[in-house]
């Protein structure tokens, strides 16, 4: 938790001064009052300034911003962030030149990515946030491919009469693929193996 202490000739102006090292609003900050101004005999001897001791308020977009803009400043890669906060959950939009390097194949790199994001800012935390990164739209580009790729293997599994096995998926992605094909009642999917090898398969309805 981030802590500074300011003084100034007035209790605003010491704030004042501890908001512009922070660089943010007073709405983002508690403020504990140490001394109030004093002028002194005469307004000249004994005079004393206000002093104040301003602290971070807990801001999960903050830390978020933060650790992301650090692992990409080590990286040496140019990224656009946005970070938009709902029903505690942030949303990360990452925009730039050559981001295919964050992407991974099949998303590997970026769920690695996610996955240390979340364990970070959430340590020690009374209230956990969910964090999810994407890519220049890269997540709804995955579901809508993934979506066909379950549809295209169904109709292969139902013509050929057998059983049609998918490359091994995280949960997230099995699921996709199982919603994608519930509502068909010529074919039914369950999932088999171990993680980080379990796969899903399509199966025809006798």
């Amino acid at each position: 938790m981030k802590v500074v202490e300011k003084v100034g000739k007035t209790i605003d102006e010491a704030i004042e001064l501890g908001l512009q090292e922070f660089g943010v609003l007073r709405d983002e900050v508690m403020i504990e009052v140490l001394e109030e101004p004093s002028k002194g005999l005469f307004g000249l001897i004994g005079s004393r300034p206000a002093r104040v001791k301003l602290t971070l308020k807990d801001n999960p977009v903050r830390r978020t911003d933060n650790l992301l803009k650090s692992i990409f400043q080590a990286m040496e890669i140019p990224v656009d962030m946005e970070i938009q906060e709902k029903d505690q959950v942030l949303q990360v939009s990452l925009q730039g030149p050559d981001l295919g390097v964050l992407i991974g194949r099949r998303g590997e790199t970026l769920d690695a990515l996610q996955y240390l994001v979340n364990l970070a800012i959430n340590k020690n935390q009374e209230q956990k946030r969910k964090v999810i990164l994407d890519v220049e739209g890269y997540r709804q580009r995955r579901v809508e491919t993934l979506q066909k790729l379950a549809m295209r293997l169904a109709d292969k599994a139902k013509q050929r009469g057998r059983s049609v096995v998918l490359e091994p998926m995280n949960s997230q992605e099995r699921r996709i693929i199982h919603t994608a094909l519930q509502g068909r009642d010529d074919i039914y999917t369950f999932s088999e193996g171990e993680e980080p090898f379990r796969k899903i398969i399509i199966s025809p309805k006798k």
